[in-house]
């Protein structure tokens, strides 16, 4: 899987009520998720955003509460994958079990630059930042979790292996 975006870059500590605010909670429909999506961190995020855009956080992403609306919002929004220096564990397996592919690389949070260019791929490990003609390392995923983004998630990754074994 390869994943090419512009970054949309922030910083340490982004937690999940600025990710999605906790007064749009009374929805779960992606589209209104997407609407305030990062609202509290850049408020013009949801108009700036296009699809296959790539976040870029620094320390703790996702930190706060254990909701689901975060990873959400992110993949409503038509982010294709979220890079950072360090997540909240919480929010990463949330973002896995939803499908939205997440890549831990310290090297390429410090470095990556807002609206950069940047190809991942993810079966190698490898960021390429085409603007800065740098390239990070990150820990590739087993197997396992690969299956579940690429399924769109664990719930489909289970409805897929269920049917095969039907």
């Amino acid at each position: 899987m390869t994943y090419k975006g512009k970054a949309r870059k922030f910083g340490d500590n982004i937690n999940t009520d600025e990710i999605i605010p906790a007064r749009y909670l009374i929805t779960t429909d992606p589209r209104e998720l997407a609407a305030h999506c990062m609202e509290d961190a850049d408020k013009d995020f949801a108009k700036k955003v296009k699809p296959g855009d790539i976040i870029v956080g620094g320390r703790n992403f996702g930190c706060g509460s254990s909701r689901e609306h975060a990873p959400l919002a992110i993949k409503a929004s038509a982010i294709s994958l979220v890079i950072a220096e360090s997540f909240a564990r919480i929010f990463f397996r949330n973002s896995i079990n939803i499908g939205l592919p997440i890549v831990e690389s310290a090297g390429a949070a410090k470095r990556i630059r807002n609206k950069d260019n940047l190809r991942i791929d993810m079966e190698r490990g490898i960021i390429r930042n085409l603007t800065r003609k740098e390239s990070y390392r990150f820990e590739k995923y087993p197997p396992f979790m690969r299956k579940i983004i690429r399924a769109g998630g664990l719930i489909n990754s289970i409805k897929k292996r269920l049917k095969l074994k039907a």
